[in-house]
């Protein structure tokens, strides 16, 4: 309760001020600062639902979110957008975000109802432009930022990281945060040993950004966050080098933060998550969401599930943060690469359905249930618990 009035108190007063200042309708700024994000599981259940339509054409690189009115947004390529005001079963025209290359973790800004995309000039290290929509994605403008470097002296580069988040628990409630990556120069075979992967976080609406302290293993980049319900933030990431080249393991890197994203701790190897393939140490980016279920830290993560190639993409499912993956269902058999997940928001369109945005010769987007997905295939690893049935 402490947490949810935390938020509200601190949402209400950047609205009131953001309000006066920003053409975005009060009404907008009212359920922003109702902070009325989450709520019971059940939206989530009931028939197993599953479909998946092609929403862009060519291109590479996607994100996907949901704006504080449900609207659905498709991110692609460099850079444009499709929304859908209907929870998914159809799409606007294509238009675009800005030119350049695709940064990766746009964040949907709980607090006011603004979108920040991120795009660089060409494949990083590039210069960024970030732009913002205040306008529920219908149009964007470039603002002015600025991005602190780390206790390293990098600054991160933004590509290609999922979707990133408001944070809505805890004394950090109103901050939002994106993970970024330091590539020591460029992607190169040679600089992977000194690459690693980070996260930026601003507390003032995306105008300045603090750089956290680096992730614990190197050789990572690619990654997603996720807040979980007491305030604690899950981090999972891609890797392109390990310590051991001749025993590689293939699977994801995870650890956790306690102080909304300054630093983070626990790192380890997810044994039960794949990297991306696993005839190549090279990696893939992966999706992750928590569903916006009060209480419960339910996540979704979504990557290939392949011996050989990007493709039967697969998601999984968490009921404990993280720490165990007792599910997973294959959502597409054929090719499969970089994908991006979104949950639906109560009292919306959206609610109660999973978006994954992946690549397949152009972006198509599956949208799915909680119950779909139940019925998907154990691991072996964990249990699914009572109440997710």
């Amino acid at each position: 309760m402490f947490a949810r009035r935390n938020l509200f108190l601190t949402s209400t007063l950047v609205c009131f001020f953001h309000c006066l200042t920003t053409p975005f309708l009060a009404t907008d700024c009212l359920h922003a600062a109702e902070g009325s994000f989450e709520g019971p599981v059940e939206p989530f259940l009931g028939n197993p639902r599953l479909d998946i339509q092609q929403v862009h054409e060519g291109g590479r690189f996607p994100n996907i979110l949901v704006s504080v009115k449900g609207t659905v947004l498709a991110v692609w390529g460099g850079v444009v957008v499709r929304r859908s005001e209907d929870g998914g079963a159809t799409w606007g025209p294509v238009q675009t975000i800005g030119k350049g290359f695709m940064g990766g973790g746009a964040i949907v800004n709980e607090t006011n109802g603004e979108i920040l995309a991120f795009v660089e000039e060409k494949h990083p290290p590039a210069p960024l432009t970030v732009y913002r929509s205040t306008d529920d994605g219908h149009s964007w403008s470039a603002i002015e930022v600025r991005i602190e470097a780390d206790s390293r002296g990098h600054v991160p580069s933004m590509h290609m990281n999922e979707a990133g988040i408001t944070l809505r628990h805890g004394p950090h409630a109103g901050r939002i945060i994106r993970a970024a990556r330091h590539y020591a120069g460029q992607n190169h075979r040679d600089k992977w040993p000194q690459h690693y992967t980070t996260a930026i976080y601003s507390d003032d609406g995306g105008k300045n950004w603090m750089t956290s302290e680096p992730f614990a293993d190197m050789g990572t980049g690619e990654a997603a966050i996720a807040e979980l319900a007491d305030g604690r933030l899950y981090y999972n990431s891609r890797a392109h080098w390990y310590h051991n080249e001749d025993n590689p393991p293939l699977r994801r890197r995870h650890a956790w933060s306690d102080d909304g994203g300054a630093t983070w701790t626990g790192w380890q190897v997810v044994d039960v998550l794949p990297d991306g393939p696993q005839d190549t140490n090279y990696g893939c980016m992966g999706g992750l969401v928590r569903l916006p279920i009060e209480g419960k830290d339910v996540l979704v993560y979504s990557n290939c599930d392949s011996p050989r190639g990007r493709s039967h993409g697969t998601v999984w499912a968490s009921f404990d943060g993280g720490r165990t993956w007792p599910l997973k269902r294959l959502v597409q058999a054929g090719a499969f690469a970089y994908s991006s997940l979104a949950a639906g928001r109560p009292n919306t369109p959206s609610e109660g359905w999973i978006y994954l945005n992946f690549e397949n010769n152009g972006s198509y987007v599956a949208r799915f249930n909680l119950s779909w997905l139940l019925e998907g295939e154990p691991t072996g690893d964990g249990t699914v618990p009572t109440f997710a049935r």
